[in-house]
Formats: C-alpha cells, sequence, structure tokens
C-alpha cells in the first residue's frame, strides 16, 4: 500500500480501576480544552514517555491522575484502540487498556488544572458525556476482554 501521508502514532495508557465491593470505576472528568470543547469523562491515562514500558506508564498516570497507586504486575491488559484521529488533531495513537482491582491510596483530583473532578462512579452507568474510546474499553472489559477495536477508520474495501 502506498501512502503519501507521514505516520505519526503515538502509544496512550489507561487504567480501569473497579472497587469490586462497591461495583464503582475511578473516572475523572477532562475540563474543556482546546481539543475537547466540553467536559467529558474517562478513565484515568494518558501517554506513553520514550522508552518507558507500558505498564509502568499505565501505573504512573494513573498516580498523576488520581493518586491511587498500583503495581504494574496487578495490571491486566483489557483492550486495545487504534484510533484514527486523536481529539487533540495530533494523529493516530494506540491506546492500551489496562484493569486492576488491587490498588492503595485515596482517589484524588490531583490535576485540578485538567480535570474537574476524580470520582468512583458506578461500573455499568459511565457518566455522560464520555470520551468514546472510554465507553469502548469499559464495555470491553464488562464483556470479558481483550479485544481490538478502531476508532474513526473508515472500513477499508479490498
Amino acid at each position: 500500500m502506498t501512502t503519501t501521508s507521514v505516520m505519526n502514532s503515538r502509544n496512550a495508557v489507561s487504567v480501569i480501576v473497579h472497587d469490586q465491593d462497591t461495583d464503582t470505576i475511578a473516572a475523572v472528568l477532562y475540563a474543556a480544552r482546546n481539543w475537547s470543547p466540553q467536559p467529558a469523562w474517562t478513565v484515568p491515562g494518558g501517554k506513553v514517555e520514550p522508552g518507558e514500558a507500558l505498564d509502568e506508564a499505565a501505573a504512573r498516570e494513573l498516580k498523576e491522575e488520581t493518586g491511587l497507586l498500583v503495581d504494574p504486575a496487578d495490571l491486566v491488559l483489557v483492550h486495545v484502540i487504534h484510533v484514527e484521529q486523536g481529539f487533540d488533531q495530533a494523529g493516530q495513537f494506540v491506546l492500551f487498556v489496562f484493569a486492576t482491582d488491587r490498588w492503595t491510596g485515596e482517589l484524588t483530583n490531583t490535576e485540578p488544572d485538567k480535570h474537574l473532578a476524580a470520582q468512583w462512579v458506578e461500573a455499568d452507568r459511565f457518566p455522560e458525556p464520555a470520551f468514546p474510546t472510554s465507553v469502548q474499553a469499559l464495555a470491553a472489559y464488562r464483556d470479558g476482554g481483550p479485544s481490538f477495536f478502531r476508532y474513526g477508520w473508515s472500513v477499508a474495501t479490498v
């Protein structure tokens, strides 16, 4: 396949922290930004730094956004999403979604400059509006993952 576009692929991670006792999920409410015209709910996560292992990046991002601490060994890969164009318009990315029911710490909005809230939400009723990738990841997690999903890509004809 020949293409004239430049490949700009990034890795991102997110963590579904599931409190089995209360059947709730840790969630953050992103404030409106230049790439998100309205606040939107998502599961905690972010970009993987160059040279960083995916599970370690997931644990780092979870701590940075929520104050929750997880051992990377307690993270299970439950979903992968290949996004054609991120909300930030910086190109495609691959989102690796991990899940855990083991953590320490208290859920806190540790980045109030980015998030309006961090809170436990019902596992089967994620609040709206939500990032489409979070909705898809939670559905895959509930269905037993792992699975793969494409977001924003047109269907290829052969």
